[in-house]
Formats: C-alpha cells, sequence, structure tokens
C-alpha cells in the first residue's frame, strides 16, 4: 500500500507515521544481540571482521534509536510533515539495516566453520521478525529493510559455491516476501481497525449531538428500569445537576424527586407514574400530560425501544396548551363581549335542559338593540361594538348557575333562565333587566341611550328544545319591533299562527315569481311645462289567488328578506322595457332597483340584456336608486351607476329627503333627477315653513344641475301651488289617477291636463 493520501486519509497517514517513532525500546536490545554475537563469532573463529562489525552494529542501532527519540510527535500533523520524516526514518533504517545486512553476508562469506553460518541466518532471520511489526507504518521501510538486512545473507548462502546453499539463498527470497506481506497485513487490519474507530466516534458524537440538541428530553430505561441514558434536555427540564446524577435511577425515583423538588404534585406524580410505568411495561406509545407547579405543561410520551430498552420522552408544551385553551375560548366565546357565543350557549342550554326536575318551567329571552344599524352607519363600527360590550357588561350581572347569557351575534343577547316559576317571576325578571339597562352610556365621548327589544318563551322543560324555544322568542320579538320596540312580548301561541301565515306567504310570493304571476302597472308622471304625461314609473302588483291583492308594503319586504327581490326587478325592468318600447317615442318609463340589485356589477348585464331585448332606446328608460342601496356601499354603487351612464339611461335617487344624509349624494353620484318624497308636499297648503323647505331644495337640486319629481300630489290646490310656486319639472301622485295599465298609459298620453278648479275631474283614465 503506497504511502499516499490519494488512498488512504490523511489522518490515518498521519498516525501511521506517528507510529514509526513510537515504542522504539526494541532497537537498542536488537542492537546488543547483533553486537554481543559478533563478538561470539571472533571468539570462535578469531575473524577480526566480526570483531569490526560488534562496534559498528552496536553504533547504527543506538544511533537511531536516539534520533527516534528525539522527535517530538507533535511535528508529526498533517501530510506533508509526516512525508517529510517518513523520508528521515527510511534515510535512518536504511542506514541501520545496511549494518545488519553486511554482518550477515560477511558471517556467511567470510566464515569457514557451520557455527558461522547459523549464527548469522539465525540473527539475521530473528531481527527480520520485527521489521513487520516495527515499520508496519512504511512500507517503503519494511521493503527497504527487507532488502538491506534479509537479502545480503541470501546472496552470502547462494556464494557459497555448492548447490546446496544456493538452493537455500532462493528460499530467503519467498520469506523476504512474506516479511512485506505481513507488513502489509499488519496496515490493512490496523487501517480497518481506525477506520471502524473513527466510524464509531464519529456515530457515537452524532448520537450525542443529536441526542443533545434535541428539543424533546430523553431517557431510555435499562429492562431492569434503571436510566441508562438521558439527554440534556431531560437534565435541564427535570433540574438535575448532570445527566450522571440521574444514571440508574427508576421512573418512581425520577418523579419521586420531582415531588420533592417542588415541580410536581402527589396526585399528579401518581397518576403519571401509573400511566408511563404501564406504557414502559407494554411497550405501548402512550402519552401523558402534567401541569407542573410552575405552570410549565409537560407532555411525556412513553415507547418500547430496541433490545428491550424503554424509551420516555417529553417536551414542554405550555405553549401549546395555552394556545389550545385560546382556541378552545375563542370557539366558545364572543371575543369583544367574552360571552358565550352561539354554538356554546346552544351546548350549555342543552345540557341544563336534560337534568333537573322534568316538570319545572324554563324561559328563553332574545334582546336586539332598536336602531343600532344607525348608530354604526353614522358613528361607525367602533362606537357600536363599545354600545354592545356595555350592554353586554349589564347582562352579565345577571349571569349566575342557573341563568346563561350568550351574544348571539351582531347585535342581539340571548338569557336563558333554567327555573322560572310562571309568567309574573318571568315578568319580573324581564322587567329587572330593562331597567338595569335602561339610561345612557359614554361611549367614546358619544352619550347614547340604550333602547332594546325582547322576545321570551316560557316552556316546561319537558316538551322544550333550544332551537323552539330560541323560535318562539324570536316571534316575540318580531312582534316586539312591530309594537313600538323599546319592550318585551312574551310568546302566544297566535304568534306562531302568524309566522306559520308568514312563511305560507312566502312560498306562495316565491311561486308567483316563478311563475310570473306578478304584474306590472304604471303610475303617470306629469311634465308641469305641458301638463300631459311624461312618462311612468313601473310599479309591481301581486294578486293572490286566495288573499286577493297585497300590499307591495307587504310582499317587496319579504322579498327583500327571502332574497329574491332582485328577481322582482328583473321581472319589472323586462316587462317595463317592453311595454315602453310600444309607446309613443316621448313618453319614458321609470323603474326601481333595489339595494340588492347593487351588491353586484350583475345589474349593469341586466339592465343592458332588457335594453337588448325589448329594443328600447336607452335614454326612454330611467332607473332609480334608493338610499338605502347608496348606505350599503357607496364607492360600489356609484361605480355601477357609472357604468348605467354610459350606457344611455338616466339615473335617479328616490325618496329624497326620507333618510340620514340625502344631500350629501346628490353631488357625489351620477344622478340625473331627484325624486322629492311626498313627505314634503303634504303640508305646503297649511304650512308655509312646508313650502319653504320644499322650494329650498327644489333649488338646491336644480343649481346642481338636476331635475325634479315631486311625488305625492294628491289635491289641486298641492298642483296649483306647485306650479305657481315650486314650479318642478315634472309631478308624480294619486290627483292623477291609479297606476295604470300599459294601454291606460298610452290612452293618458293623448289627453292633456287643465290645474283649474272647474277641470278637478275632466280626465279619468282607465286604472289599474
Amino acid at each position: 500500500m503506497k504511502n499516499s493520501k490519494a488512498h488512504i486519509s490523511e489522518d490515518v497517514y498521519v498516525g501511521y507515521i506517528r507510529s514509526l517513532f513510537q515504542d522504539v525500546g526494541v532497537l537498542p536490545i536488537g542492537a546488543l544481540c547483533f553486537a554481543a554475537i559478533a563478538v561470539l563469532l571472533y571468539h570462535k573463529t578469531g575473524n577480526v571482521v566480526h570483531l569490526a562489525m560488534a562496534p559498528l552494529m552496536l553504533g547504527a542501532g543506538l544511533w537511531r534509536y536516539w534520533l527516534i527519540t528525539r522527535v517530538d510527535h507533535a511535528l508529526i500533523s498533517d501530510y506533508a510533515s509526516a512525508l517529510r520524516w517518513e523520508q528521515r526514518y527510511i534515510l535512518w533504517g536504511s542506514i541501520h539495516g545496511l549494518t545488519v545486512g553486511m554482518f550477515g553476508f560477511s558471517a556467511l562469506v567470510l566464515g569457514d566453520d557451520s557455527f558461522s553460518e547459523l549464527a548469522a541466518v539465525s540473527a539475521v532471520l530473528c531481527g527480520a521478525i520485527t521489521i513487520a511489526g516495527r515499520n508496519y507504518g512504511s512500507t517503503k521501510m519494511v521493503s527497504i529493510l527487507t532488502l538491506t538486512a534479509v537479502f545480503p545473507m541470501a546472496l552470502g548462502l547462494m556464494l557459497k559455491g555448492d548447490i546446496y546453499h544456493f538452493t537455500l539463498g532462493l528460499f530467503i527470497a519467498p520469506f523476504m516476501l512474506v516479511i512485506m506481506k505481513m507488513a502489509h497485513l499488519v496496515r490493512t487490519v490496523l487501517f480497518h481497525a481506525i477506520s471502524e474507530e473513527k466510524r464509531s466516534s464519529r456515530l457515537a458524537q452524532r448520537f450525542d449531538r443529536a441526542l443533545n440538541t434535541m428539543s424533546h428530553g430523553l431517557i431510555m430505561f435499562s429492562p431492569e428500569g434503571r436510566v441508562v441514558v438521558a439527554n440534556a434536555q431531560a437534565v435541564e427540564k427535570l433540574q438535575f445537576r448532570s445527566s450522571t446524577q440521574m444514571m440508574g435511577r427508576s421512573l418512581k425515583a425520577l418523579l419521586t424527586r420531582g415531588v420533592a423538588a417542588g415541580l410536581l404534585d402527589r396526585k399528579d406524580f401518581e397518576y403519571a407514574e401509573r400511566q408511563l410505568a404501564k406504557a414502559l411495561r407494554e411497550g405501548r406509545n402512550r402519552k401523558v400530560l402534567l401541569r407542573l407547579l410552575d405552570g410549565r405543561y409537560l407532555e411525556f410520551s412513553a415507547r418500547e425501544g430496541r433490545d428491550e430498552l424503554g424509551v420516555l420522552t417529553f417536551e414542554e408544551v405550555t405553549a401549546r396548551v395555552e394556545a389550545e385553551a385560546k382556541i378552545r375560548f375563542m370557539a366558545r366565546y364572543d371575543s369583544l363581549t367574552n360571552l358565550s357565543n352561539r354554538a356554546f350557549f346552544h351546548e350549555e342550554v342543552s345540557e341544563l335542559l336534560e337534568g333537573g326536575d322534568r316538570g319545572r318551567y324554563c324561559a328563553l329571552a332574545v334582546f336586539d338593540l332598536d336602531d343600532f344599524k344607525s348608530i354604526n352607519d353614522t358613528l361607525g363600527h367602533p362606537v357600536g361594538d363599545g354600545m354592545i360590550y356595555c350592554v353586554a357588561e349589564r347582562l352579565a350581572e345577571f349571569a349566575k348557575d342557573d341563568v346563561r347569557i350568550s351574544r348571539f351575534g351582531g347585535d342581539e343577547f340571548t338569557i336563558f333562565f333554567n327555573h322560572v316559576e310562571g309568567e309574573d317571576d318571568l315578568a319580573m325578571r324581564m322587567d329587572t333587566i330593562f331597567e338595569a339597562l335602561s339610561g345612557e352610556i359614554d361611549v367614546a365621548g358619544n352619550l347614547l341611550r340604550i333602547q332594546v327589544s325582547s322576545g321570551a318563551a316560557l316552556l316546561q322543560v319537558d316538551g322544550a328544545n333550544v332551537d323552539d324555544l330560541i323560535v318562539k322568542a324570536d316571534l316575540a320579538l318580531y312582534q316586539a319591533k312591530e309594537f313600538g320596540k323599546n319592550g318585551w312580548r312574551l310568546f302566544q301561541r297566535e304568534m306562531d299562527i302568524a309566522f306559520r301565515n308568514r312563511q305560507t306567504l312566502k312560498a306562495d310570493l316565491r311561486t308567483a315569481i316563478q311563475t310570473r304571476s306578478l304584474r306590472v302597472v304604471f303610475q303617470p308622471i306629469i311634465d308641469m311645462h305641458t301638463m300631459q304625461i311624461g312618462g311612468s314609473e313601473a310599479l309591481c302588483r301581486w294578486d293572490h289567488p286566495e288573499l286577493g291583492p297585497i300590499s307591495p308594503a307587504a310582499f317587496i319586504p319579504l322579498a327583500e328578506e327571502m332574497g329574491i327581490v332582485s328577481e322582482i326587478s328583473e321581472m319589472v325592468l323586462c316587462i317595463a322595457c317592453a311595454e315602453c318600447a310600444k309607446w309613443p317615442d316621448g313618453l319614458r318609463v321609470s323603474v326601481n332597483l333595489s339595494a340588492k340589485d347593487f351588491h353586484s356589477a350583475g345589474v349593469v348585464q341586466k339592465v343592458k340584456n332588457a335594453l337588448a331585448a325589448s329594443g328600447l332606446a336607452p335614454e326612454r328608460l330611467e332607473l332609480e336608486v334608493t338610499e338605502t342601496a347608496v348606505l350599503d356601499d357607496t364607492s360600489a354603487t356609484s361605480a355601477y351607476l357609472e357604468e348605467l351612464k354610459k350606457l344611455g339611461v338616466t339615473i335617479a335617487l328616490d325618496d329624497f329627503g326620507t333618510g340620514y344624509s340625502s344631500l350629501s349624494y346628490l353631488h357625489t353620484l351620477p344622478l340625473d333627477k331627484v325624486k322629492i318624497d311626498g313627505s314634503f308636499v303634504a303640508d305646503i297648503t297649511s304650512d308655509e315653513r312646508s313650502l319653504r323647505l320644499l322650494k329650498s331644495v327644489v333649488e338646491l337640486s336644480r343649481n346642481l344641475g338636476l331635475t325634479v319629481t315631486v311625488e305625492g300630489v294628491e289635491t289641486f290646490a298641492q298642483l296649483k301651488l306647485l306650479s305657481d310656486a315650486v314650479q318642478p319639472e315634472l309631478v308624480q301622485g294619486f290627483l292623477f289617477g291609479s297606476a295604470l295599465t300599459a294601454s291606460g298609459i298610452r290612452t293618458m298620453s293623448d289627453q292633456r291636463w287643465s290645474f283649474s278648479h272647474e277641470s278637478q275631474a275632466s280626465f279619468n283614465p282607465v286604472s289599474a
């Protein structure tokens, strides 16, 4: 094997060379032995050559020994330095080998008796045996020593002249190969031993590093249940000084020390010892969560290891446990008020209903803040949240073991009374709660008055369930809202009947829409300059097959509640466009679009489709948008209106003046017309202030470049006053007749109005 980094690693090669300079005590002993043999031969033969060889071999051996012992092993640190010292060692060894070889050669060639031959062969071969053991670290040295020390002896035998000595000399050659082969074998064995030791050392280091850098604590138990391995995390978490201190302890001893150190409660100790010991015995993967007395949580896992070793791992899971607790809290409680949420309230009440006296009465009340949406819209959601928080604080004061309170969502709260004596007891409790909620609160500098409506349901537990209680309480709440708010109502059976009728009406309305049983009528809009019809507003009517005509004020809110009002808007839009296309060119049609229609960009496509299907010119279509639609999302609504205007249709703001901030829309929205609500017209003939207000609104709108339509005109006196003092462009109202059919509008377009008293009844077209 060559001494090259290409064959062995640098550190192994350095180790081989260092071995040449270790354990050199055999060198002086060998030198003395060779010198003594040379002296012995001199006394036997009297040959002075032997006497001369004695000091030469002794000096060479001692000189080599002295040079080797003077070498500092620290100087042999890398491949380059090892190579230099190997070369020096070869030089010293070669000189020493030559002296020994010269002795063997001279003893064989110059000797003339058999004892000299025997002594020379014995001495050289005995010395040759040590070549492999002393010099395996350098293959060059082994080869050179074999050649310098042994080959001269073989040469001397062959030079004796006879066939027997010559043959014996030849046999020395295989012996030389054996020496070199033995050295190679020793070197190879040591190389593999060193490699395996290094590999084992690396594995041990990696295992130790992995063991002590892992985030989990780890303890391994022998088959007898004693600790044989413990990593740094285990030492730290269990508050030992070192892993050595843990060795040999049993699981019980470890846990007992935790109790003694104030980390573990005695009750937890017994539970953990029982569960973990069982898991270690049975080899099952079992987890045990322990809460330490210092507030930390450790989760232990026991499992069977290899070679019948038991493995116990654990980690600190305080953050996880706290996070899980927070998640559970968030899943069960409202984040703003810390009251039970809807799902957890349902769970709590269900459990309460399952227990106790089945014959007792229980009650559930639903509370809803009146006009809460206006607070969010005008003061902002943070103020609204502050109000909800204040209400929750007051309601929370009534919480008991048998009284559960929940924020059901939005501005709605729910209270469950697990045991109520009767209606009088419930009334007393409800009145007490209303009294606690009454008064004003300061939210971010805003003085707000709490006003609440509530509905309650009282039932016997044996026939009650949570959902039934909630439905009945909601029905009572709905009636409380209808009867002026700021009060409460107790559920009565009649409410359930009304509710069922309402649900039936919803189903019938859905059917009417699907079968297109709704019809469209048109209310005339009169041009004040010509007193002729300038257009009409399309209105929807529903003739119920059993109940007769249903007021739009009844079925439109139902449609909004059901989420199908957009279907009605689309139907009216299509029919209105189709009918208007048949009217004279001067007539226009106006169609109301609901807030729901502006929840998506689909409203633009609906208008495009209606115009395309009917062939109606876009400028003959007027779209009325309510203030409610604008309030929902001003930016989105404005964007949709801009797209609609690009189609060529007219945009009007309907029922102007009935909302909270209508004036702001006049210059922010892409409007063409303002329709002033009829409430402005009602008192103009008797109240000068009403007239001045109407004139101001009309003047403001006209200054902004908007056309004005005044709704709610019902008398000739109102019409005359509007004509003389207000002068709006258009008027609309029952004075001009009820809503008409499409053919009635065509008939009316041929007539001309006069608002003189003599002509108050001069025109009466066929109404719808």
